[in-house]
Order: structure tokens, then sequence, then C-alpha cells
């Protein structure tokens, strides 16, 4: 009874008040622009172990594979593409976070928030941010790519705002939904095991570690570990959709999730879906940390200032 009255006692007293709307959004994705720039270099490792499968052998050492690419391109080129990613995150992070508080929030005014709740606002929420986001992570997969490809087949994008452009002239404008299917798949998914089991662990964590810095890692960093696992095979069918060329006869390789995902599976193995895991963990796990510490910083920072102005 005395351990139950002390993890009790680590509870806040009652609820803090809600945050504005614009507060929820903005930190949402401020907080994803953060976390990216310092996951970035993992995205694109992973993309590019994930796809070297499609005409290589896969590669057998994430390591290897990255010493390999900094030692012939040097260090900077795992960083092709940030600007795509930062700019995804100013769509995906700020309105997949945000609109699951929202969605959340609203739903909690007439039943009691729990994990089946909280799994199926991120859901729907991912699923948006994922349409809305889609033609930015077209951009960011072949951005982060490009180089890994034979010189006279490079598209040599000059910036983000150079392939949008490019790709709508080129591949016209259904290229930017080409891999949308897996993509808001995905996403879906990644809302629930991601946003929903961060909150869910959030609540869990609390009567151990209270509600600060060690809570918020704790239960980010589970949060990451769990979707890297189960969307990894997501990630490879978005991945192999969104780069994909047209053969000569104008026919794509790849159609929809299910026959990519199969596909992969038969012709290369189970563990081909899961190819560049380790750093697809690193970028999952290692955003998962950097945006939530980041979003709650930014609302801690918040809260203080408003406090000085009453």
């Amino acid at each position: 009874m005395a351990e139950f009255r002390r993890r009790q006692s680590m509870l806040p007293a009652s609820a803090p008040p809600p945050l504005p709307g614009s507060v929820v959004f903005g930190t949402s994705g401020l907080g994803g622009v953060i976390g990216w720039i310092f996951i970035h270099p993992f995205n694109t490792l992973a993309i590019r172990m994930n796809l070297a499968a499609m005409s290589q052998a896969p590669p057998k050492s994430t390591l290897g594979f990255a010493s390999g690419i900094i030692k012939q391109e040097g260090f900077g080129s795992l960083y092709a593409g940030l600007g795509a990613g930062c700019l995804r995150q100013v769509f995906y992070a700020t309105s997949r976070y945000g609109l699951f508080e929202t969605f959340r929030d609203i739903l909690a005014k007439y039943r009691k928030t729990d994990f089946a709740q909280r799994f199926v606002t991120a859901s729907v929420a991912g699923g948006c941010a994922a349409i809305i986001s889609c033609p930015i992570e077209v951009c960011l997969v072949r951005m982060s790519n490009d180089a890994a490809l034979p010189v006279q087949q490079r598209r040599g994008y000059s910036s983000v705002f150079d392939a949008i452009v490019r790709i709508a002239r080129e591949d016209g404008f259904s290229a930017f939904y080409r891999g949308s299917q897996p993509f808001v798949t995905r996403a879906m998914v990644v809302g629930g095991t991601q946003v929903a089991t961060y909150d869910q662990f959030k609540q869990l964590y609390a009567p151990y570690l209270g509600n600060g810095l060690s809570n918020t890692v704790s239960s980010s960093m589970s949060a990451g570990l769990i979707y890297s696992v189960i969307t990894m095979p997501l990630e490879t069918a978005k991945n192999r959709m969104a780069f994909q060329k047209a053969d000569a006869a104008g026919m794509l390789p790849y159609k929809s999730t299910v026959q990519t995902v199969s596909t992969i599976a038969r012709t290369e193995g189970v563990l081909a879906l899961w190819n560049g895991f380790w750093p697809y963990y690193g970028r999952c796990g290692g955003h998962t940390v950097a945006m939530f510490l980041a979003v709650e910083e930014l609302r801690r920072i918040y809260v203080k200032w408003q406090a000085t102005k009453e």
C-alpha cells in the first residue's frame, strides 16, 4: 500500500489545461522537423539498403554498407534529400500527431479514453497525414536513392521544389501517388503502433517514472521498436513503388501493396522485406524519441511562457 501511494504521488494532482489547437499542431510539426534533422542519415541508409536488392545482392552489413557510401560519396551524401524530409515533416508530423490529439480529445467527451480509442484515432490521423504528405514522400525516396543509380540514370534533382516540378512535368501528377497505397496503409499502422502506443506507454509508465524526461524517453523507445518491426514490410513496398520505373512496354512491376509484398517475398525471400532494418529502426526509434522529446519540451516552454504573462 505504501508503494502504491508513493507511485500515485508521482502523478499530477490534476490534468493540465488543454493547449490551443495552433500550439498542438505547431509543436507537432516543429518537433517532427527537429527530430528528422538528427535521424535523416538513417533514413537514407534504410532506403538505399532496401532498394539495393532491386539491382544487386542485399548488403550483408549495415556498418559496411554505410562506410562504403561514405568512402565513395562522402558523409554529406547521407543527407541527400534532407529538404524533402523536413518538408515532409511539416505536412506529415503536423497533421498526424495534431489530428490524433484533436480526435482523441473530441472522443474523450463521449467515452473513456482507452487503448482501443487511441489506436483507432491514431490510425485515422495517420492515414489523413499520409494522403496530405504523399507527394513529398515520393520526392524524399527519389532524392535519397538517386546517387545509387548509374550516372546516366540519375534524376539529379537540385532541391525538393525542383523534384516536385520535374516529377509533375516528366511523370505526371499521378506519380506523386504511385506509392500512396502502401504509404497510407503504413501511416495508419504507424499511427496505431507509434502514436497510440506512445500515448499508452506514457500512462503505463507514469506510476513508476512520473511524467518527466525518463517517461518520455522510455515510452518513445518502446513505441519506436514496436512500430519498426511491424511497419518495415510496408516501408519496403512503399519504397519499391515510389522508386520504380516503367519498362519498355510502359508497365510498372509493382501495382499494389499486397502484390508488391508477395512478389518480394516470393522472388527474394521473406526476410527481404526487412532489408535495411537496423538503419530503419535507427530512423524510426530515433525519430520517435527525438520528436516526442522536442514536442514535450516545446510545450513545456509554451506553458512556462504563458505562466509569465498571467
